[in-house]
């Protein structure tokens, strides 16, 4: 019998732990109970195009302890071996494409994980799974089903089980199911955390919630999967499970009985991902500091043991964190660690109508001290559409946050999460939200279907000038005209929507031309200085050759460039990491551009800055440069 275990996520960089986690854990139990069953430890996932994501497993899975089982009762396992298989693919890929690839597995059971992301996707594909594979048995777990079970097989007669809650005892159950008796629904009764179709037809039958278990009991969700699948890949890693907080909007708030896993195991899983050298580890502890020992064990063991490559992404609290937390933080290597801060709001009353206990001057606080280290990227959330929070109110939050300097300003619509409290406070707000996954909301009480498109704009331009870093000393200089932040945005949405420039795709390139037109537009006086800045920020991020249409020639100062870097083969002082390249060399892997004043900057990408990436950025005097 084989068993497909299905992941459509939103990005080719991402994994799914969800399944990963099921099948670590089914085939460790079904290794306990028929000893050597015939399992396939392989992955044999897809490598996709853009594949997507995670969350905690208790929200993933929904596929707990097992009653021991006789060994009398296993006489005939032989009969029914398992093979449980990983199949990984995107919403960037084509319906067609996935159905002839499940089709040619030839799965007995194929499981869907399902979330907001891709559950339209998802539904559109069982529709024609049965056309094409008749007889397998579809199975549903995940946030998007696990909430209202009984209606998504209503909905959805091609399903024959959802599975509810968190899922590895469910799935390992429903495994032993199959070894004993191939899977056969009468059984199913006794099987906690499930909701399926009666065999009969007589409607659907939903057994109790599965009681949570010990998280050392599950086994490295990664052991068996091959180290190149893991290249280029953010891998998901989960360290805690639950939430002490109560946030109205998250269902992670649902389980408030937080679980740690034994921290002999994850440090001996952290030893194995530095050893693997992948790019990033993110932990889905929805707060990884909400017991600062087990915070603090983890954070001491990445910095002792860091490869220099792997880097690691924690949410976290920011107001939890004391002086002996931060001290430890300010020892990590820059870029070894990166911070996601929820801050969602600065008004109080929205904070107080959410159940969200946040002290905004502590964040205020500790993010400027993080700042000041210049090591660790900080990532800050603001959430668009929560109670009591106008366009007004928004401009405050939005100018509160941008001005705590985060790496990343992530501006967020209000989601409604099935099962969340907010789906239950959604008739007091006058919340709309979309019927369709999703579920992103519409208009509040407070905030009117306009202001939202409005904020969808700004929320655009911030992804595309300041979440890029692409154009950071221009937005320095750019902020200066503006009496706050939030209005500089909002003057950059107003000059694409009235240049119809929001319907285009642009490339990095015309990203830089546009902002160009914008700037002398509005500030012709300054126009030198914003064309110096603009080639500062081009250069700081890559060595270009192609030049934008604003940028001066470099045939005037072509002798000067010549001069320098013969200079420094001769007798090198800026450039002596260069040693064994002549000048010609040189002058390809470093670039001298000269500013309006006569000045010039000298890029340096041998000398990048370990954060930031930019290259090395020196200024030159006209007099320095002679000489």
């Amino acid at each position: 019998m084989k068993i497909l275990l299905t992941a459509i996520n939103a990005k080719y960089i991402h994994s799914n732990l969800g399944i990963y986690s099921l099948k670590a854990y089914g085939e460790k139990i079904l290794k306990e109970k028929f000893g050597n069953l015939e399992v396939d430890c392989s992955n044999n996932s897809e490598s996709l195009d853009d594949l997507g994501n995670s969350g905690n497993l208790g929200d993933l899975g929904n596929f707990g302890s097992l009653d021991d089982l006789d060994r009398a009762d296993c006489r005939n396992f032989s009969d029914h071996p398992v093979q449980i298989e990983l199949a990984e693919y995107t919403i960037n890929q084509q319906i067609g494409q996935i159905l002839q690839d499940l089709y040619r597995r030839k799965p007995d059971i194929i499981g869907f994980s399902c979330y907001i992301w891709n559950i339209s996707y998802v539904r559109e594909l069982l529709a024609d799974v049965k056309k094409v594979l008749p007889d397998v048995q579809i199975w549903l777990g995940g946030p998007e089903v696990s909430y209202d079970a009984s209606k998504t097989l209503r909905e959805n007669p091609v399903v024959d089980l959802v599975m509810k809650g968190e899922g590895e005892e469910t799935f390992a159950q429903l495994l032993e199911n199959c070894v004993r008796d191939g899977g056969d629904p009468q059984n199913w009764r006794e099987i906690d955390g499930l909701a399926f179709r009666n065999p009969d037809g007589s409607g659907v039958t939903e057994t109790k919630v599965r009681s949570y278990m010990d998280m050392s009991q599950i086994p490295f969700p990664y052991e068996c999967v091959p180290e190149k699948e893991l290249e280029h890949r953010i891998i998901y890693y989960e360290s805690s499970r639950g939430c002490p907080f109560s946030c109205a909007y998250c269902l992670s708030s649902i389980d408030k009985r937080v679980r740690f896993r034994g921290l002999d195991l994850v440090k001996k899983e952290l030893a194995w991902f530095l050893e693997t050298k992948v790019p990033q580890v993110k932990f889905v502890d929805r707060t990884f500091n909400c017991r600062k020992d087990h915070a603090m064990e983890i954070w001491r063991f990445i910095r002792d043991q860091d490869n220099g490559i792997t880097n690691f992404h924690f949410e976290i609290a920011a107001d939890l964190l004391d002086e002996e937390e931060l001290e430890l933080l300010s020892t990590m290597r820059p870029g070894l660690v990166q911070l996601e801060i929820g801050v969602q709001s600065t008004n109080e009353r929205t904070l107080e109508a959410i159940h969200r206990k946040t002290d905004i001057d502590q964040i205020r606080q500790i993010t400027a001290k993080i700042n000041s280290w210049g090591r660790i990227h900080q990532h800050l959330d603001l959430i668009a559409g929560l109670p009591w929070e106008d366009l007004e109110s928004f401009r405050h939050s939005f100018d509160d946050v941008y001005r705590m300097e985060p790496e990343q300003l992530q501006l967020g619509f209000l989601k409604v999460l099935k099962g969340s409290c907010m789906e239950e406070m959604a008739q007091e707000c006058e919340l709309q939200y979309a019927s369709a996954p999703p579920y992103e909301v519409l208009s509040t009480r407070w905030l009117p279907y306009g202001d939202v498109l409005k904020l969808k704009q700004i929320e655009e331009m911030v992804e595309v000038y300041y979440n890029s870093r692409q154009f950071c000393l221009t937005l320095k200089e750019l902020e200066k005209e503006y009496d706050s932040p939030y209005e500089m945005f909002e003057m950059l949405a107003h000059y694409y929507e009235k240049n119809h420039l929001f319907e285009v795709n642009h490339s990095r390139m015309a990203r830089y031309e546009i902002l160009w037109e914008l700037l002398t537009e509005l500030f012709p006086e300054k126009r030198e200085c914003f064309r110096d800045l603009l080639m500062c920020d081009l250069y700081l991020r890559e060595n270009i050759k192609s030049r934008p249409s604003f940028a001066p020639d470099p045939g005037a100062w072509k002798e000067e460039t010549r001069r320098f870097f013969r200079g420094e083969e001769l007798s090198p002082h800026y450039l002596k990491h260069y040693e064994g390249y002549d000048s010609r060399q040189m002058a390809r892997m470093a670039h001298l551009e000269r500013m309006s004043d006569g000045s010039y900057r000298l890029f340096d990408y041998k000398k990048r800055d370990p954060l930031s990436k930019n290259a090395g950025m020196t200024q030159l005097s006209k007099e320095k440069l002679a000489g």
